[in-house]
């Protein structure tokens, strides 16, 4: 990776993470790297998981903001977004029409809940005819449009106020290439939320929001 892509994934991670930190509905982080898990992903932050069965509309828009923060961070900083946030908005865009679509957390479309058509699954001969009208589907496209315009504007937002932040973490990644969630109190002080903390053994699966 070339010192550019190495200040710009520094800075996209560090965008997660701070997020992340700062609002209350997301998990507690672990870890942010820069250090390439693959050749496609370049950084990636680690969070200590709950046991959640359920989420609230509270808890979905706060990690859409934190997924939002790299490509925010990147823009804040250099002018310009990258394709690094690829996956990011892949999971965002999900999120957003499961609220309007599926959980019914739309004010404007109300307390409806419609099938999420997978099309890689759908045979190519089956015609498949939508539960609704195309004017609902137009206002539920509407709708997650503006979820996630909201959910980008607020990460935006937090990330300007806290830009001397963000620079301390992503000036410490280039240099240690990892912080540990104790190296994140060190540089910008506890997270505004407490939340609870659980290592994860090696052999155990991260909860990780790669780049």
């Amino acid at each position: 990776m070339v010192e550019e892509e190495r200040e710009i994934v520094a800075y996209h991670e560090s965008g997660h993470a701070l997020i992340g930190w700062l609002l209350e509905h997301t998990d507690a982080l672990l870890k942010v790297s820069i250090i390439p898990r693959t050749s496609v992903k370049l950084g990636f932050a680690q969070y200590s998981p709950r046991e959640r069965k359920i989420l609230t509309k509270e808890e979905l828009f706060d990690r859409m903001c934190m997924l939002l923060g790299g490509r925010a961070a990147e823009n804040i900083i250099f002018g310009r977004v990258t394709t690094g946030a690829e996956d990011d908005l892949k999971k965002v865009t999900k999120s957003a029409y499961a609220q309007v679509q599926l959980y019914g957390m739309s004010e404007t479309i109300g307390p409806l809940s419609f099938p999420i058509m997978d099309d890689s699954k759908r045979n190519e001969l089956e015609i498949y005819k939508k539960p609704f009208s195309m004017k609902l589907q137009h206002l539920i496209d509407q709708e997650a449009s503006k979820l996630v315009s909201k959910a980008y504007f607020t990460a935006e937002k937090i990330l300007k106020m806290n830009e001397k932040k963000l620079k301390k973490l992503a000036t410490s990644l280039l240099e240690k290439e990892m912080l540990s969630y104790e190296d994140v109190i060190r540089l910008i002080g506890p997270p505004k939320f407490p939340k609870q903390v659980v290592e994860l053994a090696d052999h155990v699966l991260p909860n990780v929001e790669e780049s």
